[in-house]
């Protein structure tokens, strides 16, 4: 897992006992998992991306660099953005996330982000 992301996720408030890593603070939802609508309002109320940036950019900018900049098999980027396949025995067969795999494709995205890309995999 890239540095600046381990130090996201330990800065994040935490409930004892919760499951969740995004966990919602508001009094009537208070540790549940966050909304499906809350990165959106948090893109376009708190952070001021209204009619600039979607949640769906953010997805489809990683799918887009990792088809185009890397040599990272077709299934690490699904899985990285929660694609899994639909097919059941796929499924029934497949029950990997593949986490240390994607791994290195993650670090990759990071130094991408930061500006540090070199050559991806």
């Amino acid at each position: 897992m890239p540095e600046a992301a381990r130090d996201l996720l330990r800065a994040l408030p935490r409930l004892e006992d919760n499951p969740f890593v995004f966990v919602s603070l508001e009094k009537r939802k208070n540790g549940d998992g966050l909304s499906n609508m809350a990165m959106l309002k948090l893109l376009k109320d708190d952070m001021g991306y209204k009619d600039k940036a979607t949640v769906h950019g953010f997805r489809s900018s990683f799918k887009t660099w990792a088809a185009e900049a890397t040599a990272y098999p077709h299934e690490l980027s699904e899985i990285a953005i929660a694609h899994y396949p639909n097919d059941k025995t796929v499924s029934a067969y497949q029950r990997t996330d593949l986490l240390e795999k994607r791994a290195p494709m993650m670090q990759d995205w990071a130094a991408f982000l930061a500006g540090e890309a070199g050559d991806a995999a």
